[in-house]
């Protein structure tokens, strides 16, 4: 099985070569530019596929953080007051 998707696999680049051997020099140029545009569009895909799940993992850890804080602070209303924001009291000197 995998010895005939190979095989298929050589006869397409051999064909998209030989192609490419008998266009003319102004062809041969606009087909390089397609042909990498191509790849490079593929290579993209290819990237964001396989970084999806990492991407997916790091947004949802980023949205639960938010939440701890979010519940952490003092809500009034609509109005959100976070911890930090509580200034320590004052030392009265005098």
């Amino acid at each position: 099985m995998i010895e005939k998707l190979l095989a298929g696999l050589v006869l397409a680049v051999c064909l998209v070569m030989l192609l490419r051997l008998a266009l003319g020099s102004a062809r041969r140029s606009r087909f390089d530019r397609l042909s990498r545009s191509l790849w490079a569009g593929l290579r993209a895909r290819a990237l964001a596929l396989w970084r999806w799940p990492r991407s997916r993992r790091k947004a949802q850890q980023l949205a639960d953080d938010a939440i701890r804080r979010a519940r952490e602070g003092r809500w009034e209303g609509n109005v959100y007051t976070p911890d930090q924001f509580k200034k320590p009291p004052r030392d009265e000197m005098h």
